[in-house]
């Protein structure tokens, strides 16, 4: 089928096009390119992928990027609280405003199938964090970011959406080498600091499920894959059940590994983010398990930084 993936020469949204583009998808990109990712575009341009280079908030560029198109993988988005705390303003009419409108000018292209790139972070406040939670439980994000991914998943599976299928899937933190690296996420920045022989501070304690960004692009590929009676207005948590680690078991597993730098272990009474994650349904009903762990992502981001392939790690393309 024809897919739009917004965002598709992001972290994740590199390794989703190039996962349907091996399973046979005619792919459309729609991305700004913010994060000067011009050379993702264009090796993506070479795999096959058809890039448009332009903005989600711009009625033109998005109504150009749906023609024709059948399904649509949403990931674009001002990513993760400290991009959207920010600026309040950008994010919402990013994530909020311009999602709904996508989703509004989807239905009216005729797109069937939407799935929407959520977030484990919509759990972020958990009364017993050593529990894992499943998609059943109330959700009560206390970031932005979580408000926000919360708010277009209730658009998506409250309301009437004129034939348009959505799955919406909440991601847990991926990690991992991708075309559009990213060194802003827990396990790729301590493989990072520690590979440098830097200090590293670290909050302990607290409880947060992970995803290698492979793994993710070929879970979006899943779901599309399967019937839409299967999937269609549902919600899939994406990860796996071994893959819930506090910070200090990240520590440990890249010292294993790594015996450069410092580890300063910090007290942090203002973060209430505490949670545990259940994957599965997606395991049980899709038949989806990560094939990555976090090791196998620290091992690779530590092969990457000796090979310099990254070149400047601390370059400012790297964070969002």
């Amino acid at each position: 089928m024809r897919t739009l993936v917004t965002g598709g020469a992001g972290y994740v949204g590199a390794g989703v096009v190039r996962e349907l583009l091996g399973a046979g998808h005619e792919v459309v990109v729609l991305d700004s390119l913010l994060h000067d990712q011009e050379d993702v575009a264009a090796g993506l341009e070479a795999a096959g992928a058809r890039v448009l280079r332009g903005d989600l908030l711009d009625g033109g560029a998005t109504a150009a990027a749906l023609d024709g198109a059948e399904s649509v993988v949403h990931l674009a988005a001002v990513v993760g609280d400290s991009a959207c705390a920010r600026d309040p303003d950008l994010s919402g009419a990013v994530n909020v405003e311009g999602s709904a409108a996508l989703v509004a000018e989807a239905m009216q292209a005729g797109v069937r199938r939407l799935v929407f790139a959520s977030t484990c972070c919509n759990y972020e406040r958990m009364a017993d964090p050593l529990v894992p939670v499943d998609e059943t439980v109330p959700l009560e994000p206390v970031s932005l970011y979580g408000e926000q991914k919360v708010a277009i998943e209730r658009r998506l599976l409250e309301q009437p959406l004129d034939g348009l299928v959505p799955t919406c899937l909440r991601l847990a933190t991926v990690y991992g080498v991708g075309e559009r690296m990213r060194f802003d996420l827990t396990v790729n920045e301590f493989t990072r600091e520690l590979w440098a022989g830097n200090v590293l501070e670290v909050y302990g304690e607290l409880w947060r499920p992970y995803l290698h960004v492979l793994d993710a692009a070929r879970a979006i590929a899943r779901v599309l894959r399967a019937d839409e009676a299967q999937v269609g207005h549902r919600v899939f948590n994406v990860g796996h059940s071994d893959e819930n680690y506090r910070n200090v078991d990240l520590v440990e597993v890249i010292r294993q590994r790594i015996t450069r730098g410092e580890v300063h272990y910090v007290h942090r009474d203002e973060d209430p983010r505490d949670y545990r994650v259940d994957f599965t349904r997606i395991r049980d009903e899709l038949g989806f398990e990560s094939a990555m762990r976090v090791p196998d992502g620290v091992d690779e981001i530590a092969s990457a930084l000796e090979e310099e392939r990254f070149g400047d790690p601390y370059a400012a393309r790297f964070s969002n």
